[in-house]
């Protein structure tokens, strides 16, 4: 699956130093008060194009006003949540930003969470600035508010900034269950407006709720009892919440209510801290789980995603209509992108688009290169292996013979049924990096052997170990590929078949707000969405 030609301009943004912004950005005509960044979690482009017939709230209003990139891809090898996010507002892939995959993430033992009991999160790991900073450093008045189920998708968008950022803590009691808190890293206490939301006890109120149908039956292709869903309990509808007020609060990033309950804090906090409404250019990103827990659960060719994809246009376009009402349309500026994509279960349609898909497992090899280890005295956790990369602590591997160890790892691993190829980041600058996007997309993870000894991809569909769920995290197209949309009067409503990238975003709206990156970014302005 070869990514269509790139543009001369799109090249350039392909190498590793990128393209230097530009630094007279054209300031817009008319400068909006508010700018929504929205990333939802797993979002499919075909989703659209199945279902755009159904589509009447804001999901449609984006893909009928908007300025829509039908070929958008996040161009970086491990497609999973803290990547795609620290791309989203960075304008860089995840070689600079410093996050590089879900593990490498927000986790931060040296901050506690504020609002509950608990470990904390924040932005340690990530390198440079995002386009909070360079509003921020047009205009330090500027307000920014990030919202979310998780962590890394509240925390990562904004990078460093120190703004007001939430995200959801389930907790299975005790004063976080159900509440959104933040971390020490940001405030030693919330705000009283958060306080007073989590005092509403809203996830609560979901007790016994039942999630049905939005539509008639007839209007859903789908099957509605296929086996392999869910690990293979509740997969018809209705499906039906506990009745226990803590237990649902707990499972609620399980069903589309939490994308309603994660719309109405930001429009809370859109209100109480009046973003867009002090003759600034405030900042608003919200970024929507419930999709990645559907489709993991019930994978991208289920009914539950289908009647997911019509619940969350409809919240969206609740949630637009109240903006408008308070903020004036002509004042607002959205974007909206996915994180990442998702594969098929094999057993469900995976093996269809490949039958050579299958399930490939890497801990015989794992077992044989810690032995190897543990022969020469190291330690066996020197080495580990996830999301495709395999990483080495090399001062702690005793006397190994650290090239026969790579050289047995890869030698191994590449005979292994279902893995397509295995590189070490140092060759992959010598590829066709237009024409290959397997290596370009892991150029873009890793700078060089140390960040990581060995790359491993996968044949289409396949998955690494059992599947017991829907997943993601290849280089490949079914994983990369994400919508990129634009609405506000500074861009031009129509379909573009260019092929564009979720590092493009920043310059783009860069350009329309009038600031001025603060750094090189991999991106490059989209000019065909400006007016």
């Amino acid at each position: 699956m070869i990514m269509p030609l790139l543009s001369l301009a799109a090249v350039c943004a392909l190498s590793l130093a990128g393209c230097a912004p530009s630094m007279q950005p054209a300031p817009s005509a008319t400068r909006p008060t508010l700018v929504v960044f929205i990333t939802v979690d797993q979002l499919l482009p075909e989703y659209y194009d199945r279902w755009k017939h159904q589509l009447s709230g804001g999901l449609g209003l984006l893909y009928r006003d908007g300025a829509v990139f039908q070929n958008g891809y996040h161009d970086h090898a491990i497609t999973e949540t803290a990547p795609g996010h620290a791309s989203t507002m960075s304008g860089r892939f995840p070689v600079h930003t410093g996050i590089a995959s879900n593990s490498a993430g927000v986790s931060d033992g040296a901050t506690t969470l504020t609002g509950t009991a608990g470990s904390g999160a924040s932005p340690h790991r990530f390198v440079g600035t995002t386009l909070t900073d360079w509003m921020l450093a047009r205009d330090p008045s500027t307000r920014v508010l990030s919202v979310s189920r998780k962590d890394r998708g509240a925390i990562l968008p904004v990078g460093k900034s120190k703004a007001q950022v939430f995200w959801y803590s389930p907790a299975r009691t005790g004063a976080g269950n159900g509440a959104f808190v933040t971390s020490s890293y940001y405030a030693s206490e919330l705000p009283q407006w958060v306080r007073e939301f989590n005092e509403r006890r809203i996830p609560q109120s979901y007790a016994g709720k039942s999630w049905d149908l939005l539509l008639p039956g007839s209007a859903y292709s789908e099957p509605d009892s296929v086996p392999i869903e869910n690990l293979g309990r509740d997969i018809v509808f209705p499906h039906v919440a506990s009745s226990n007020p803590e237990t649902i609060a707990y499972l609620l990033p399980n069903y589309p209510w939490i994308d309603e309950v994660t719309l109405q804090l930001a429009l809370e906090g859109v209100n109480r801290m009046q973003l867009g409404g002090g003759g600034r250019t405030d900042m608003l990103a919200v970024s929507l789980s419930g999709m990645d827990g559907t489709g993991h659960a019930f994978g991208p060719d289920s009914r539950e995603i289908h009647d997911h994809m019509l619940r969350l246009d409809r919240m969206l376009g609740a949630f637009f209509d109240s903006l408008f009402a308070v903020r004036g349309r002509g004042n607002v500026v959205i974007a909206l992108t996915g994180d990442h994509g998702v594969a098929p279960y094999i057993e469900v349609s995976g093996r269809i688009k490949n039958p050579q898909a299958t399930h490939v497992y890497i801990g015989p090899v794992m077992a044989r290169a810690r032995q190897m280890i543990r022969d020469a005295g190291g330690d066996t956790t020197a080495i580990a292996f996830g999301s495709g990369a395999l990483t080495l602590n090399r001062a702690a591997l005793g006397s190994v013979d650290v090239s026969a160890l790579i050289a047995s790892f890869a030698d191994s691993t590449a005979r292994i049924p279902g893995v397509l190829r295995v590189d070490r980041p140092s060759e992959l600058a010598r590829r066709d990096t237009v024409q290959d996007y397997v290596a370009r997309r892991w150029l873009h993870m890793f700078a060089d052997d140390d960040d990581a000894a060995l790359v491993v991809t996968l044949t289409p569909y396949s998955y690494w170990g059992a599947g017991t769920y829907a997943t993601h995290g290849t280089p490949h197209d079914y994983d990369a590929r994400v919508p990129i949309i634009f609405l506000g009067p500074q861009f031009r409503k129509g379909m573009n078949s260019q092929t564009a990238r979720v590092v493009d975003m920043a310059p783009t709206l860069a350009r329309a707000l009038g600031v001025t990156p603060m750094e090189r970014l991999d991106g490059v302005t989209l000019n065909a969405a400006l007016r």
